[in-house]
């Protein structure tokens, strides 16, 4: 059997969800009134619910689903590995067959020297792991006071309390006590809503120069590391200036502060290279990894260091790990989703093909009344929705109002297309064909339409005062 197709009514099981089910990120009390859309089955791009309607995924599930749903490949290769080995921890001095080969595949297709990974079930246990890891490696080095992390306002970097402290978007900071001590933040390279009079370049230089003044006023000999991602995900496709990424290299380099990148989002062919790094030129000592590591198919996330950085923690028993880390049959269906990658091109595809074609029609969304700033790299993308196109004005409204209108909007239209704030932002499959990309582009732009009407119609187009 491929999929339930036989199931019971939509709204019955809308009832039992809200009986029983706490969903993330959401008020339930809201979500048990308006009843949760119910996913059966997928293929391809498109999603189908249980009222049979089919749904073209603009965000790859959550940023994850790489090479597309139902891969009968994956399946077999789980079912396979649950048959010969279903189970077993990589503590005690024991370790298996699929985590050995996944460990040395990530070091053959990760840059420079990125040649070791400490395997976790995701991307926030992986942020946690680096927490540990930096200071571990600071302290193993003879400078225990080495602690504090930098990131920046406005990250995504788990939802744990160790990496949503490392993330720095306040509505989660407002909850359960975050971030914990020794987490510091700068402001983010977002030059559309915050660069003000500044060009671009020169917006990208302040907001890095930022960096180095918090490691001045905090002290070099207290800051073990920068995380970041190279795109901002999350926090709405923010694609910093082309002077940003390499003057937070030469800062790093400058003060010796450990840079990771988090690659959850732009690994594994999101941007148009293996890894964000590649195509944003930086040079980390760690990368977080995850999602598209496995297509989603599977819970597994890493971090990956390198030879320098193994080295010192070689010397320590880092007391850390968890149960599923190097999980088998996550690590062999993570392997068969890079070897489909590897053996179909789809890296390839997205960098020569697919993702130029992308962004060409992407960018005549421009266009459009509401849509102020277009914003991509291969298949991850952005909208900036505003009043007002030469001021770069916000709404009157309340930030995001307008934003949930037009995501509304986008799911009435059969397509996932994400709102952060009021920018819309797209991540869909990287095996998105040709034809399915001007069907994506069709519904975005009628999705736009309808929420322009709405807007306007509810005197919301005009600029906050």
């Amino acid at each position: 059997m491929t999929a339930i197709t036989n199931h019971m009514p939509t709204a019955e099981l809308q009832a039992l969800d809200a009986a029983h089910h706490i969903h993330p990120f959401s008020n339930n009390a809201e979500l048990a009134k308006k009843g949760a859309r119910v996913i059966t089955r997928a293929k391809g791009v498109y999603l189908t619910d249980s009222e049979g309607e089919t749904i073209l995924d603009g965000m790859a599930g959550l940023w994850c689903v790489n090479i597309g749903y139902g891969r009968d490949e994956l399946a077999e290769a789980a079912a396979r590995q649950m048959k010969e080995l279903p189970y077993y921890n990589t503590f005690f001095q024991t370790t298996h067959v699929p985590v050995i080969a996944l460990a040395a595949k990530i070091a053959e297709l990760a840059p420079g020297n990125l040649n070791h990974t400490f395997f976790a079930a995701g991307g926030s246990e992986a942020n946690d792991t680096n927490l540990r890891m930096v200071r571990t490696y600071w302290a193993a080095k003879g400078k225990p006071t080495k602690s504090i992390v930098i990131s920046r306002i406005n990250a995504y970097h788990g939802s744990s309390v160790g990496s949503a402290s490392l993330g720095g978007m306040v509505h989660m900071h407002e909850q359960g006590g975050m971030p914990i001590p020794d987490i510091h933040h700068i402001n983010q390279p977002n030059w559309w809503a915050e660069g003000g009079d500044m060009t671009p370049e020169e917006f990208g230089l302040a907001r890095a120069h930022e960096l180095e003044e918090a490691i001045l006023d905090l002290g070099e000999d207290r800051v073990a590391a920068f995380i970041a991602e190279p795109i901002q995900g999350a926090g709405g496709v923010i694609v910093p200036p082309a002077t940003y990424w390499p003057e937070i290299q030469r800062i790093c380099d400058k003060y010796e502060i450990l840079l990771i990148a988090d690659e959850v989002i732009c690994g594994f062919g999101r941007t148009g290279n293996w890894f964000g790094s590649e195509t944003l030129g930086i040079r980390p000592d760690i990368m977080t990894i995850a999602k598209g590591l496995s297509s989603g198919y599977q819970p597994i996330g890493g971090s990956v260091v390198t030879d320098e950085f193994a080295a010192v923690m070689d010397e320590v028993e880092f007391n850390h790990g968890y149960t599923y880390s190097g999980h088998p049959v996550a690590a062999a269906v993570a392997l068969e989703n890079l070897r489909i990658m590897e053996e179909e091109g789809i890296v390839d595809q997205v960098r020569d093909v697919t993702g130029p074609y992308l962004a060409e029609k992407w960018h005549t969304l421009g266009d459009h009344p509401m849509v102020g700033d277009t914003q991509i790299v291969g298949m991850m993308a952005s909208l900036a929705l505003t009043p007002d196109k030469n001021s770069r004005a916000k709404f009157a409204s309340a930030p995001g109002t307008v934003g949930y209108m037009c995501r509304d909007r986008c799911f009435a239209n059969n397509l996932i297309m994400r709102h952060v704030g009021d920018r819309m932002v797209i991540s869909p499959p990287l095996v998105l064909s040709i034809d399915e990309i001007d069907v994506l582009i069709s519904r975005v732009r009628t999705a736009l339409d309808e929420t322009y009407a709405q807007v306007k119609d509810a005197g919301l187009f005009k600029p906050a005062s």
